[in-house]
């Protein structure tokens, strides 16, 4: 007979978790208890808030493909998750968070930080549960990882109250294998796939968009074993980005609003629409009354419910990509579509005279973030992971880092989450203390989570933190120059000296504001041992384009 709060850290420790992050309180007291006796076999990040341990259990997460887990009190513990729950679930990050809760017999009394946690995380998870006996934690915390980890992933909740977690009870866990009603992988259609190979083998002009449920399913051998069959052209979503390497023939470049030129225009020329494992969010279709309308669209995707949400499918595979892509594979015929490759690449030297050029190669005036991204990937490794926060320096570094492997883009996607980055950085550096994991931020974002900076400290993680310095909300100010008449409101921001606060948290930490410092910084930085700090002050209104306005169509993307 153990403590529920023993039962607590051995089932994780039997889920083989290998980091919790987390912050502890009264109501979860008893199982920090618990882990005083486990140090040895389960490893413990304390966070300097809540909201940070969760980005960082998704950056743990998204590197790693395995689930994170976030352990916090209740009240004020509980409700710093929200955020994080909401983030993981549209993005499809697995996590397992548990919350401590009071007593049971005091709930629904206002106790001491007493929050309807079950109530307020539902629409934020895949599953939650409340615990109030210790019979119940080891089947909870079982059936928990299943679902995170098991079809499209997701965070799920369970909240223990604090009785649960001091009662005596036997320790038997089984791993959850199924649930009933839960049947997350159904059988492939085999006359949907026949049906999609007669559509891509008449097509003129096909066309693919792949998403990060080719990374979720661990099926980017798959995707490039179909390419190479086909010679279709093939562009990524945000979350998509590294599945395929970008110097592969097909890859004709990157989706959405901030995308490339190329992938966006055409995408209403092509005649039959291959999308897989992505949703047609409205960042990728524009307006979608004028999206694709002269396509047959194809769609692989293991979640019923994206299919036809946005886009009406003329034929729809549902199932693991893994599976679906290899069976269609097989009944495509061998292609080659020369004459409709060539048109991407000319409208892609479009991009290149009107954008690119002074992006990444600006001779005069102030610096460009784009200066600073072609450097990184001109001293970054291979397998370098590159996480950002959201704004402008985050569409920047995404549209100019050099993706060569899987696993190595990780950003807030679908929620848009300023403050993400420094906390998932940390996380994705502990899964790996050997690999670069360079996090790009901007001065808005990172003052959000900014106290994580003393995580890092803590635990000598050797994040290379890059701060983009325009002192402006960059991207509302955009939007602000562009559909405001320059009214520039609430968006200029006076910020603090961040070389001293990164070298109080014992960063090495370095300030550039001219061109010519800036190649011996980047090179520095990506070959310090340590977390390193590197702050580029860069240009106060430099815009990122190509851009498609909202309620504006794919084909009106605009390259000033």
């Amino acid at each position: 007979m153990i403590r529920g709060a023993d039962i607590v850290v051995k089932s994780l420790i039997e889920e083989n978790s290998e980091y919790i992050f987390g912050y502890p309180g009264g109501a979860i007291m008893p199982v920090y208890d618990a882990l005083y006796d486990y140090s040895d076999q389960i490893k413990h990040v304390l966070t300097r808030h809540e909201q940070g341990a969760i980005h960082a259990a998704q950056g743990y997460a998204r590197v790693s493909g395995k689930v994170g887990v976030v352990l916090v009190t209740s009240g004020p513990g509980a409700t710093n998750l929200i955020t994080g729950l909401a983030d993981a679930l549209i993005d499809s990050t697995p996590l397992v968070c548990i919350t401590g809760q009071v007593a049971a017999h005091l709930l629904g009394s206002d106790a001491f930080q007493e929050t309807d946690v079950v109530g307020l995380s539902m629409p934020g998870t895949k599953w939650n549960i409340q615990v109030r006996s210790v019979e119940e934690i080891a089947p909870a915390i079982a059936k928990a990882f299943h679902i995170a980890k098991t079809g499209r992933p997701g965070p799920v909740l369970v909240d223990i109250t604090k009785n649960a977690q001091i009662e005596f009870g036997e320790f038997n866990y089984a791993p959850c294998l199924s649930v009933r009603s839960f049947r997350p992988y159904v059988k492939i259609n085999e006359k949907a796939v026949a049906d999609a190979a007669t559509l891509i083998n008449t097509a003129k002009q096909p066309y693919v968009l792949f998403g990060q449920g080719v990374v979720l399913a661990n099926a980017e051998a798959e995707l490039k074993a179909f390419l190479d069959k086909t010679g279709i052209p093939a562009a990524s979503t945000l979350l998509g980005s590294g599945a395929l390497p970008q110097d592969h023939p097909s890859y004709v470049g990157k989706l959405g609003m901030h995308g490339n030129y190329a992938p966006n225009l055409l995408t209403n020329q092509c005649d039959v629409l291959i999308a897989v494992g992505m949703r047609f969010d409205d960042r990728v279709t524009g307006d979608l009354k004028r999206y694709a309308k002269q396509a047959k669209v194809i769609h692989l995707e293991l979640d019923p419910s994206e299919i036809d949400k946005n886009v009406k499918t003329t034929v729809a595979i549902q199932g693991d990509c893994k599976v679906s892509l290899a069976l269609l594979t097989e009944a495509v015929q061998s292609n080659s579509h020369p004459e409709w490759m060539q048109r991407f690449r000319e409208l892609e030297n479009e991009e290149k005279l009107a954008v690119m050029t002074n992006d990444l190669h600006a001779t005069q005036g102030g610096l460009h973030m784009g200066e600073v991204i072609r450097l990184i990937n001109q001293f970054k490794e291979e397998d370098a992971v590159l996480v950002t926060d959201v704004g402008q320096h985050q569409m920047i570094a995404w549209r100019y880092f050099d993706y060569k492997t899987t696993r190595t883009q990780v950003t807030s996607g679908g929620l848009g989450t300023m403050g993400f980055a420094l906390p998932a950085a940390l996380g994705a550096q502990l899964y790996d203390y050997k690999r670069q994991v360079v996090c790009v931020v901007g001065d808005g974002g990172i003052q959000m989570t900014i106290q994580e900076l003393g995580t890092i400290m803590q635990t000598k993680a050797p994040v290379k933190v890059v701060l983009l310095n325009n002192n402006y909300l960059g991207m509302v100010r955009q939007w602000q120059q562009l559909f405001f008449d320059k009214r520039y409101s609430f968006t200029e921001l006076e910020n603090p000296d961040f070389i001293k606060i990164a070298e109080a948290y014992s960063f090495k930490a370095r300030k550039v504001t001219e061109r010519e410092d800036l190649e011996a910084s980047v090179a520095e930085m990506l070959l310090h041992q340590g977390p390193y700090f590197l702050e580029v002050v860069v240009e106060k209104e430099d815009n990122v384009f190509p851009m498609i306005a909202t309620g504006c169509s794919v084909e009106e993307v605009r390259l000033s």
